[in-house]
């Protein structure tokens, strides 16, 4: 079933540049069966984050009425780049499948390495300008969570 699915994931890779997206697709499946799939979309929809990834999550989360994804496994077929790597985590999936590498993105002009390099600096280092400002205030926000008996932790 493994190579199914991830023969699924280049399939949707393949299609997708013919519909005018980026050579990147994901299946995430759960129990044998397929809960979501999709294509890149982040030219077609002018979304920087509408990776093939972050599309099926979102797809997945929708169809299964959860943000949890607990049990399922995703197939990608390409190595995932950090923003969909960490909705991955976040997403809780247990098991990541994935055909193409990064350096094979990078190979075709799609490259993650500035990302990479940027997490390890110091964020007063980084390219983005990116400066702390009103710490205090918006603390409230945190100890108002904090203290909530309605929240739902994620």
């Amino acid at each position: 079933m493994k190579n199914e699915f991830m023969q699924m994931a280049i399939n949707l890779s393949i299609e997708n540049i013919d519909k005018g997206g980026g050579p990147f697709g994901a299946v995430i499946v759960k129990g044998n069966k397929v809960i979501a799939a999709s294509g890149n979309s982040v030219t077609n929809d002018n979304d920087p984050t509408a990776h093939a990834e972050i599309n099926t999550i979102r797809a997945a989360s929708k169809k299964l009425g959860t943000f949890d994804l607990s049990g399922c496994e995703i197939y990608s077929s390409c190595e995932p780049c950090p923003m969909c790597l960490g909705a991955i985590y976040w997403a809780r999936i247990d098991k990541l499948y994935f055909a193409n590498t990064k350096k094979d993105a990078d190979a075709i002009g799609f490259s993650d390495n500035f990302i990479y390099d940027e997490l390890e600096k110091p964020y007063q280092e980084r390219n983005l300008k990116t400066e702390t400002m009103m710490r205090e205030e918006a603390q409230e926000a945190f100890l108002k969570w904090m203290n909530s008996e309605n929240k739902t932790e994620y």
